[in-house]
C-alpha cells in the first residue's frame, strides 16, 4: 500500500498521490496520462480526476501499479468497480490485464479471447480479482511468454488454469524449467491458425513475439512506440544479448503486416498497415544509425 507519509512533494494537492516507492516503470503515465506525469525519475500526480472517466482511469492505474505506490487520501468507495473493469478492452477480443508485477518491472500483460481457447500474453500478478474475471471470460488455454524477464506469476496461473506455458528454450532458467512448450527454432512457429510465434533474438537470446490474426503484434521488450522519437523503436540501452542480432530480427519482422504493436514495456501503437510498414522502416533507419 502507498503511504501518505511518503507522498512525493511533486504531487498536486488532492485525493490521489504517488509515494516515494515508485520505480518509474511508466505504467500509470501511459494508462492515465491526464492524471500522472514524470517528475524527476519517478511519477507523480499533476491533475486530480475531474470526471468519472478520469477517476476510473486513475483507479485502474492504482490497481495496475506493480509496487502499490499510488494511493488515495480517502478510502476509495469504487474499488470494486475498478476491479471489474479489468481486463480493459483494446480491440474486440484483445484486452490489457493490468495488475502489473514488480518482478517484471511493471511489464504489461494481455489477454486474447478466442473460441478455441484464450491466450494470456506474459504474466501479470496473480491477483484474485483478475483471476476471477479471467475465469468468467473462459479461463486460459495458453500462457505465452515473450522472454525470461516478464514471466512473473506464471507458475500460479499454470497451477490454477492448467494452461500450457510457451517459452523459447534459450530463455529457460530454474524458475521456468517446467514450461510445457519449449520452442527451439529460429523459424516462425504456427501455434494455431491465428497465432504465429516469431523469434526475434536481440533483447535476449530467445525473445519471441506473437502475431495474432495477422493484426495484433505482441512485442514484449522487442518493439515499442517512442513519444520522444515519434516512431517505433527498440531499447538500445536495455539490449541484454546483441544489438546486431536485434537489428537483424527487426529487418525480418518488417516483412510482416500488422496494425497494432502491444509491448510489455513502452507505449503501444496503432496504425493502418501502410503506416505500420513506414514506421518499421523509420525504426530500422534509426537502429542502423546507433
Amino acid at each position: 500500500m502507498a503511504h501518505f507519509t511518503q507522498r512525493r512533494p511533486e504531487n498536486v494537492s488532492g485525493d490521489f498521490y504517488v509515494d516515494s516507492t515508485c520505480i518509474d516503470c511508466d505504467t500509470c503515465r501511459w494508462m492515465a496520462p491526464e492524471i500522472f506525469y514524470e517528475a524527476g525519475d519517478q511519477s507523480a500526480v499533476h491533475h486530480q480526476p475531474s470526471s468519472e472517466a478520469e477517476r476510473l482511469r486513475a483507479m485502474q492505474a492504482l490497481l495496475a501499479c506493480p509496487t502499490a505506490s499510488i494511493g488515495t487520501v480517502e478510502k476509495p468507495q469504487d474499488i470494486k468497480q475498478a476491479q471489474q473493469s479489468f481486463p480493459i478492452p483494446i480491440t474486440e477480443d484483445v484486452y490489457h490485464c493490468g495488475y502489473h508485477a514488480e518482478n517484471s518491472f511493471g511489464a504489461a500483460s494481455y489477454l486474447i479471447q478466442r473460441p478455441d481457447g484464450n491466450v494470456l500474453v506474459d504474466s501479470p500478478r496473480f491477483a484474485p480479482p483478475l483471476v476471477k474475471r479471467l475465469e468468467e471470460m473462459g479461463g486460459i488455454r495458453y500462457l505465452y511468454l515473450t522472454h525470461r524477464d516478464d514471466v512473473a506469476d506464471h507458475q500460479k496461473f499454470h497451477d490454477h488454469f492448467g494452461c500450457d506455458r510457451i517459452l523459447h528454450k534459450d530463455e529457460i532458467n530454474r524458475s521456468t524449467q517446467s514450461v510445457e512448450i519449449q520452442l527451439s527454432s529460429i523459424e516462425p512457429v504456427q501455434l494455431e491458425p491465428d497465432l504465429l510465434i516469431i523469434p526475434v533474438p536481440g533483447h535476449t537470446k530467445g525473445h519471441t513475439v506473437l502475431l495474432y490474426n495477422n493484426t495484433v503484434l505482441f512485442t514484449g521488450d522487442h518493439l515499442a512506440w517512442s513519444s520522444e522519437l515519434n516512431h517505433l523503436y527498440a531499447f538500445r540501452r536495455a539490449c541484454w544479448y546483441s544489438w546486431t542480432e536485434l537489428v537483424q530480427s527487426m529487418r525480418r519482422l518488417a516483412d510482416y503486416s500488422f496494425e497494432w504493436v502491444l509491448p510489455g514495456h513502452g507505449r503501444r501503437y496503432q496504425g493502418d498497415r501502410q503506416t505500420m510498414a513506414e514506421q518499421m522502416q523509420k525504426c530500422l533507419i534509426w537502429m542502423e544509425a546507433q
